[in-house]
């Protein structure tokens, strides 16, 4: 499995919305990309120092976008191809088969693209993410 979906952008899935939010769906054809907030299922417990896939020292975890979160929330911004009867048609999906999704908004560049950003400890280290897959961090021990 990919790490961002910068790196999958050509991976195309599906999600599918339960019955009762099928309402909710309603004018969200009109856009080209959403965000998709998501449950990392998974993911190992909380960790407050990880090592990021695309660098070898550990960072603190609100620092990098580990899995291993408190509240194991996951977030992508991903295409929207089409809807049909419940179901989004995606590209770029960087997400784990059955993962429980827990909202959708629309991806509006004017509110969510910021021009001049700082990226810390990652400037040097983001050229690796087109070619990382995901490993054992994505899955808790137990299971």
């Amino acid at each position: 499995m990919p790490i961002q979906t910068v790196s999958v952008n050509t991976t195309e899935g599906t999600v599918e919305i339960l019955a009762e939010f099928e309402e909710a769906l309603q004018d969200l054809d009109g856009f080209s990309h959403i965000f998709l907030l998501y449950h990392f299922h998974l993911a190992k417990p909380f960790q407050p120092l990880v090592t990021p896939f695309i660098d070898k020292e550990r960072r603190g975890l609100f620092a990098t976008r580990s899995p291993a979160r408190p509240n194991a929330i996951g977030v992508s911004v991903v295409e929207l191809l089409g809807i049909a009867d419940r179901i989004l048609s995606i590209r770029g999906i960087d997400v784990i088969n059955a993962t429980p999704l827990l909202d959708i908004k629309p991806y509006i560049p004017e509110f969510d693209m910021r021009s001049s950003c700082r990226i810390g400890w990652a400037t040097d280290q983001v050229f690796h993410a087109n070619s990382t897959c995901a490993d054992h961090r994505f899955l808790r021990e137990e299971l």
